[in-house]
Formats: structure tokens, C-alpha cells, sequence
């Protein structure tokens, strides 16, 4: 993390990009105020922006906090997936919304965020004085989740930051394609020129970093990185441990879409391992002499990520949070494992539906 450099904002360079900032909402009464208020908040000329949030079958008040917001805000344009849905049951709920979304989006660069986000002051800023001084089509950016101050809260933080630093490092690099759909901005032309979600619409997750993986392919030098304090996107951690479970799993779910061997090879290797550490902690209890080398290996693994852990956490304000690392280590392994597992073999349910 050490080598990354904080993006550099030239003051010079006055807004010029249209923006069709995209939420998909579903059942979300609890956050979307808030979410597009700290959107149309920001600092960025009111006639470059749009923000279109497509409604997906709330059963809430989603819809009747969206209309009361649009006799204000004439920048807010909703849309309602039972309108313009046909017949018949999909698995991506939210991959269909975006398309449907995008296609009606005024701008040629379209920002995707999610309905529980807090988006910063200058986000859209950012943005602009980023597009305007690289030339990437496709543009990943920070997220962190909001400490709740509870063990789930705090472990999910130290787990999201660690996926967070791998993903600016990677990305940055142009090693890998991780990003995280609440903090996405990509040239509207890009997303038809690579068929959208076509191919990996049969998954219900995915709507951003296999997105992400056919732009790399189609164009490797377009994906790009802003790594920006004013650009870090915040979100809530999930309320309880089935819902944490159920979101990982989802997660872990688009992992055997890849046809990227560099990533595969890396995601089996980081899953081999946890595999291999939770299977001698369990050993170890029949065989207590191996709980020193179990130890050890944690401590060794503990070690190098701290290392890096450091440096994430300085980058995101999340420093406090690393005396919890130690405590959560075998947490995290067991997790690892069984989110994997189910990810690929097991069912999961979000946002109130089954998902295979």
C-alpha cells in the first residue's frame, strides 16, 4: 500500500462530465433518503448530474420516499422493475435493473452505487478531475464499511478492509479486476461494446467485478483505480450473522465465473490455505501437540497480513480497529471456508428471495 499514491486533484480543470448516478433499491425505506441527499449534496454542478434510482419490487416505502424527494429535486428519476419487467422469474434481479437503468441514463459516464451508501462531498468531483486526466473507461474506487461499534460490525470491517487494500494494490497494478459496485464509474458505450451482463447474467452477484473482468479483456488498458480519501463510499455492514453469512456466500458464488487463471490460482490458493488451517485446529483437538504448529502457521499468516492491514487501515481511518485482528483470526479462517464452500455448491437467500 506503501507504493500507491494518493490521487492528486488539479483545481484547475473545471467539471465537464454528465453523470447518471445509478441505485438499485429494494426495500431500503431505512437508507435511500440519506443516500441520495449525500449525493445531491456534493459539490458538482447540479445540470451534469442525474440520479436514477430503479425500484426493485420494494414491499416498503422505498417507492413513496423516492416520489416525495423528486417534487424537490428534479435531478431524481425513478424507475420500477414492475413496470417494466415481463413475465417470468430471473436470477439477477439486480444485473436486469442496472441494464434497464443504464439504458435510460442521459449520461455517457453512469456511476453505480447501492441504496445504504454514504457518498462523500466531493465524490463526483473526484470523478470528473480523474476522468479528465486518464484515459480509462472503466474506474474502481474505495469503499469501506461504517463501524457499528458491535463484534459482527468490527469483524465485517476487518475483513471488508482487507478485500478493499487487495483491490486498490491489484487494481492499481493491473494484476487483477476487484472493485465493489458501490463505488463503480464506467463510459455508458463501454458497458453495450462488451454485451453488458450477458454471459454472467444466469448469477445473481457479479454485477460488478465480472463487469469489471470483460472490460479488462476486451480492453486491458482501460480499467483504472481512484484511490482518494474524498472518494471512499461508506456502507453498512450487515445487521446480523445470517445476513453477513448470506452476503459472502453471495460473494464467493461468481468466484468459478472467472476464466482468468491468474485470479483462480489465487482464490484457490487463499481458500487451500484456510482449508488446511481449520482442518489441523480440529486435528489438533484429538492431537493436542499440534496446536503449536496450528500457532505458529496463524501467527506467521497474522503477521505478514498486519503488515499490510496497516497500511489499509491509515488509508480509511480504521486504525483503532486492528487491536481486534489477533481475537478474530480463527473466526475468519472457519468463515473463509464455509462461505466458499456454500458460495459454490449451497443456496443462499437475499433481500428476501432464494437464490441458487
Amino acid at each position: 500500500m506503501k507504493k500507491l499514491n494518493e490521487f492528486a486533484v488539479d483545481k484547475n480543470l473545471t467539471p465537464q462530465v454528465f453523470f447518471s448516478v445509478i441505485i438499485p433499491a429494494r426495500n431500503e425505506e431505512a437508507n435511500i433518503r440519506a443516500c441520495i441527499l449525500s449525493i445531491l449534496e456534493n459539490f458538482y454542478p447540479k445540470k451534469l448530474l442525474e440520479i436514477i434510482v430503479i425500484d426493485d419490487f420494494s414491499t416498503d416505502k422505498t417507492v413513496e420516499i423516492i416520489l416525495q424527494l423528486q417534487t424537490q429535486y428534479p435531478q431524481l428519476k425513478l424507475l420500477r422493475l414492475k413496470d417494466l419487467l415481463s413475465n417470468g422469474k430471473i436470477n439477477s434481479y439486480k444485473k436486469k435493473a442496472l441494464t434497464i437503468a443504464i439504458e435510460k441514463a442521459m449520461g455517457d459516464w453512469v456511476i453505480t452505487t447501492d441504496a445504504d451508501c454514504i457518498i462523500p462531498i466531493n465524490w463526483l468531483s473526484n470523478f470528473d478531475n480523474y476522468i479528465q486526466q486518464n484515459d480509462k473507461k472503466f474506474i474502481a474506487a474505495p469503499v469501506v464499511f461504517v463501524d457499528k461499534k458491535t463484534f459482527l460490525s468490527r469483524f465485517q470491517c476487518l475483513d471488508f478492509l482487507s478485500l478493499q487494500g487487495i483491490t486498490a494494490a491489484s487494481v492499481s497494478a493491473g494484476v487483477h479486476s476487484m472493485c465493489n459496485g458501490a463505488n463503480l464509474c464506467y463510459k455508458k458505450d463501454i458497458f453495450f461494446e462488451v454485451g453488458g451482463f450477458s454471459g454472467i447474467d444466469n448469477l445473481a452477484s457479479g454485477d460488478d467485478m465480472l463487469l469489471m473482468h470483460k472490460i479488462q479483456k476486451r480492453l486491458p488498458d482501460s480499467i483504472g483505480y481512484l484511490y482518494a480519501k474524498g472518494s471512499i463510499v461508506q456502507t453498512l455492514p450487515m445487521p446480523t450473522w445470517k445476513t453477513f453469512i448470506n452476503q459472502r456466500i453471495r460473494w464467493a458464488s461468481k468466484a468459478s465465473s472467472y476464466d482468468d487463471k491468474k485470479i483462480m490460482v489465487v482464490l484457490w490458493l487463499v481458500y487451500l490455505l484456510n482449508v488446511f488451517l481449520l482442518a489441523l485446529l480440529l486435528i489438533a483437538f484429538f492431537y493436542p501437540i499440534l496446536f503449536l504448529s496450528w500457532l505458529i502457521l496463524v501467527a506467521v499468516k497474522m503477521g505478514v497480513e498486519l503488515l499490510f492491514m496497516k497500511e489499509i487501515s491509515g488509508f480509511y481511518q480504521q486504525k483503532s480497529l486492528l487491536k481486534w485482528f489477533p481475537l478474530m483470526q480463527p473466526l475468519h479462517i472457519a468463515y473463509t471456508v464455509i462461505a466458499g464452500f456454500w458460495g459454490k455448491f449451497g443456496k443462499y437467500s437475499w433481500k428476501d428471495r432464494n437464490v441458487n
